[in-house]
Order: structure tokens, then sequence, then C-alpha cells
């Protein structure tokens, strides 16, 4: 029977790139903020055995990627500049581990579906998308009757809301990119969501619009195809006023 060799040697291992030591000392600054709340860089620093502008560093980086906020301590008769507090952004805390709001999402939509039918459900998504209709029909202003140019507004308008959107022109006529969904995972078992989105945006940009890929079907980036020939404008209240 073979065994193993005894070795008096300690396994070799892999070296470990800056990179992921930053990643790895940023995800230790993450959980002590989740656990404590808040915390000066002092306070991170002792905890983790960093020196002030180490932490500093890991600081900043968080905090340009959104993941950290910082206010001001109190100063409670200290004398000199007031240390600041670091606390987790609502970005930050999703990063430090799962959570379960798609699963609520979905089952929620799932006893509607049971209780109703998939015709409640295409008038829940419809109802959902009402209020960023509105919200980005707003920012559009005169945006103008011309699709690509309203395209580019509505671009705007869905960055603003998280969307990471942009437009572009082709050779048939333009194409709105959305880089975020966040209801992907809720959107890829209910595609009511992502045909409520898409007879928003056609509203909003007043054309026939055509979805070429979306996030919630595996795509990278969801893709929707706006032709040149502008089309009579047809705003959510024009809609509603000709469905009464």
């Amino acid at each position: 029977m073979k065994t193993l060799a005894s070795s008096s040697e300690a396994p070799v291992e892999a070296p470990v790139s800056a990179a992921q030591g930053d990643r790895r000392t940023r995800t230790r600054v993450a959980a002590l903020l989740l656990e404590h709340g808040g915390a000066t860089a002092g306070e991170l620093g002792e905890h983790l055995g960093l020196s002030p502008a180490a932490i500093r560093k890991h600081l900043d980086a968080m905090l340009a990627d959104g993941q950290v906020v910082s206010r001001e301590q109190p100063a409670q008769g200290r004398r000199g500049r007031p240390a600041k507090i670091f606390s987790l952004t609502d970005a930050g805390r999703v990063a430090c581990g799962p959570h379960h709001y798609d699963d609520l999402a979905g089952a929620a939509l799932r006893y509607l579906a049971r209780q109703h039918g998939d015709a409640e459900v295409a008038r829940f998504a419809a109802a959902l998308v009402g209020a960023l209709e509105e919200r980005c029909e707003a920012a559009m202003g005169q945006g103008g009757d011309d699709p690509l140019l309203r395209a580019e507004a509505l671009a705007d308008a869905l960055s603003a809301e998280g969307y990471a959107a942009s437009a572009t022109v082709i050779a048939s006529g333009g194409q709105l990119c959305q880089h975020h969904c966040p209801v992907a995972h809720v959107a890829a078992e209910f595609p009511q969501l992502c045909e409520a989105e898409t007879q928003v945006i056609s509203r909003l940009v007043g054309s026939h619009v055509q979805r070429l890929a979306t996030i919630a079907h595996g795509d990278g980036v969801c893709t929707t195809y706006i032709p040149t020939r502008p089309l009579p404008l047809v705003t959510r209240k024009a809609e509603k006023v000709q469905q009464s």
C-alpha cells in the first residue's frame, strides 16, 4: 500500500500579488465597518496592524469606488483637526455578502402569478416602471421629436437612475445600451419586467424599438435598437388618454 512521503519542508504557497493583497485588506476593512457601524482610520489601522498612510490609501480607494462615506467626528473638547468616521454605503454592504432581495421579489411575483395569473404580473411590472418613466420624462426635458436625440437624453436620465446607460448611432439607426440592470435575476424568470421597460423606452424616445439583448437572458448588456424613422411621440399621459 502506498503512503504519502513525509517532508519536513513547509508547503510553498503561491505568491500573493499586490492587487490581491489590496482586495483582501479592503475586504477586512469592510468587514470591520459592517461589524462596528463606523470607525476612524486610526481605529481601523489598530485592528488591522496597518500604518495611518496605508489605511488611508485603502479608504481613499473605497471612497472612490463608492463603498464607503465619511463624516467628521464631533470634537468633544479635543483640539486640532477633527477625525473622520468612515462607514459603509449600501453598495459597500452589498459587497460584504449575499443578500436575498432577489429571492424575496421572485417569491412575491410567483405568488402573484399563482393567485392572479401572468396578466396581473404584467400590470404590476407596468406600475413598477411607471415612476421611473415619469422621472426620466421630466429629466429629458425638451428633447424634440428626433428619436436618436431623445435616446441620448434618455441614456443620461437612466444613468442618473443607476442603469449606466449610453446611446450610440449605427448605420441603420441607434442603440440604447444599459450596462446595469437592478432586476436582472428576477427578470430572467419574469420577462414581463423587461417587456414593460421596453415599452417605456419606446414611449420616451417616441419610436418603435426592438430589444436585441438583455442582461436577464445572459447577455452582457441590455441593448435596444431604435430606428431612424421618427414616429409620432406618444407620452405616457397621451397613452392613458387613448386607453380611456
